[in-house]
Parts: C-alpha cells; sequence; structure tokens
C-alpha cells in the first residue's frame, strides 16, 4: 500500500536552505535551527531535527524511508530462489545488500551451498566451510564448526536425492500434537492423532498435481 503524502509543513520552504548549508557541511540541527530562526522560521527544533535525520542516513531531505526489513525478513530474501522471489524483493534486495558489506557476504555463502544442492555436487564443501569458518562473523563460524563435526552428513545430504526430511516432519507433528494437547495426552491417544496425521499427510501428497497445458 502506497503512503500518503506528507502534509505541508511551516518547514516546507526553508527546505532548500537547509539542503544548502548541509552540503555545505553545517550538519549541525540545533545551528541549522538557529540560522532559520533568523530567516523567518517560527517551528520548533524538533521539526529541523526531524527533517536532516534522513540526510545523516544517505537519504533525501525530509523524505519518508521504507521500513528496513526484519532480520526474519532479510533471512527469508537471502535464502528464498531469485526466481521465486517477488519484483518488489528483487528491487529491495541489491540496495540491502549494498548497505551492510556482511550481509552481502553471507548471501554470496548462500548461493554457492545453493549451487552445491542443485548440482549435488559437494566437492567444493570443505573449501565453503574453510569461507565460511573464515568470514569473520561469529555465527557463521560457528556453524562452520558445527557443519565440520558431521561433515560427511552433510556431503550424502548434498549429494544424494535422500534426506531426513520425513523423520523431522514426524517429530514435528509429535511436539505440535503435545503441544495442542498441553501435555494431557495419553500416549495411546498422542499415538493416535500422529498416526492419523501421517495418513492425511500422505493422502495429500500422493494427490496428483496440475500442470499447465
Amino acid at each position: 500500500m502506497r503512503r500518503p503524502p506528507r502534509k505541508p509543513s511551516t518547514l516546507d520552504p526553508y527546505l532548500d536552505y537547509l539542503q544548502q548549508r548541509w552540503d555545505e557541511g553545517q550538519h549541525s540541527a540545533k545551528i541549522l535551527h538557529e540560522e532559520l530562526q533568523g530567516k523567518g522560521y517560527l517551528g520548533h527544533y524538533q521539526r529541523v531535527k526531524m527533517a536532516v535525520a534522513p540526510l545523516r542516513r544517505g537519504l533525501p531531505l525530509d523524505e519518508p524511508s521504507a521500513r528496513p526489513p526484519s532480520p526474519r525478513e532479510a533471512t527469508r530474501w537471502i535464502t528464498t530462489h531469485p526466481g521465486r522471489r517477488s519484483p518488489h524483493i528483487n528491487d529491495c534486495l541489491p540496495r540491502l545488500l549494498d548497505q551492510c558489506p556482511e550481509l552481502r557476504h553471507t548471501h554470496d555463502l548462500v548461493l554457492r551451498f545453493a549451487a552445491m544442492l542443485d548440482n549435488r555436487d559437494a566437492t567444493s564443501l570443505p573449501r565453503w566451510l574453510n569461507d565460511l569458518a573464515d568470514s569473520g562473523l561469529a555465527p557463521l563460524a560457528g556453524l562452520a564448526g558445527a557443519l565440520r563435526e558431521d561433515r560427511h552428513a552433510v556431503a550424502q545430504g548434498i549429494a544424494t536425492p535422500y534426506n531426513s526430511g520425513v523423520n523431522e516432519g514426524r517429530i514435528t507433528d509429535v511436539k505440535l500434537q503435545k503441544r495442542l494437547m498441553a501435555g494431557r495426552a495419553s500416549v495411546p491417544l498422542l499415538r493416535h492423532r500422529v498416526v492419523l496425521i501421517a495418513h492425511l499427510r500422505r493422502r495429500y501428497a500422493d494427490r496428483p498435481t496440475l500442470t499447465p497445458r
């Protein structure tokens, strides 16, 4: 949804002067406010401070900026296949990566790992793990250590079509049902509900998918 236009402000006649003084090197909102008062501005100091705040972030003067993505949204943008991203995300992601070199480096590592999965080729896994450990980012270095401990299973997961996704799904089903029953379910009832969900999953997984003509 488009943001409604900003309402007129008493500061509007002085925006060009603010931009000029900012370009000349005056970045103190207090001094700028005093200068505007000398030119007839009657507004509050806080309005001037808010107006020049975008300039400190490299944005246009006094224009509302888009809400930055949350960490969860940025993660989804990076891990989603480019062909499945919306045009909006494909437009915003490069700008986000330009603002954060660490995020760009992470994005490149994710793309390299995705290429291994697409090609089912784990030959470059050791080098990728080294680059992950040497990234200078503590969470990625920790991930590299954990993957190295189970690198043979990781390599098998990359190079073969087999994975533990079904087992993980069943475990998730058990945990979900236990939470839904608030710990009050007996073992027979819990087993019945989990088996029923497994049956429903298999039923819908076996249904034919529609393909475009």
